[in-house]
């Protein structure tokens, strides 16, 4: 009597890769935490330097900036989305027929235009005295959004690994789908941090 041989199941792990990331943002999470709290406990220790300095802010202009970084999170998992279906570029001129890299492309857009509105508010707040020297409060500002700029560099030279790598592989593949997706994971990081810094340092003056 013959029986049919039995297809042992497939178990759909999680990529190594993505499992690591998730962990170094953790701890990356642990370290803008430490960032908030040095924020917090120099401005309960000079709220006088607080209430002046913070009059001097562009909150329109940091306002418009903001919803610049947000915007490039969709765009990133518009990227993500064209990834997971084996897209790497477009197949017409239309956005609905975008591939990976022009998603990704106009994310890194984006996210070069965040980090330039940046430039020109530090060479404004330095042209009215704000400088990282001057009092705790300039300390805590350039601190904590510098830092904050420097990831978003990073992810701006990820985005353009990833753009990189996949014109170079002959055929767009799991591993080239993973490390974009692994990209969005600290893209939307940087984004949900920035949001957390603009509500502290811009909102609740």
């Amino acid at each position: 009597m013959s029986t049919t041989p039995v297809t042992p199941a497939i178990i759909n792990r999680p990529s190594a890769t993505s499992v690591g990331t998730i962990v170094w943002l953790g701890s990356e999470v642990m370290f803008f935490a430490g960032l908030f709290a040095m924020y917090f406990s120099l401005r309960t220790n000079s709220p006088a330097i607080w209430a002046h300095d913070t009059q001097i802010l562009n909150v329109p202009f940091a306002l418009v900036n903001t919803l610049v970084l947000v915007s490039s999170s969709f765009t990133a998992q518009f990227g993500v989305f064209a990834a997971e279906r084996m897209q790497p570029r477009a197949t017409g001129l239309s956005p609905l027929k975008w591939g990976m890299v022009e998603w990704f492309f106009l994310s890194y857009v984006l996210g070069a235009v965040f980090v330039s509105g940046q430039v020109w508010e530090y060479s404004n707040l330095i042209s009215e005295s704000v400088t990282l020297s001057a009092n705790s409060y300039g300390s805590a500002f350039y601190i904590t959004t510098g830092f904050h700029a420097l990831h978003v560099t990073g992810g701006l030279v990820a985005f353009l690994l990833v753009i990189g790598r996949t014109f170079a592989a002959k055929k767009f593949g799991h591993y080239e789908a993973t490390s974009a997706i692994v990209v969005s994971y600290y893209w939307h990081f940087v984004d949900v941090v920035w949001i957390g810094l603009f509500l502290i340092i811009y909102v609740l003056k």
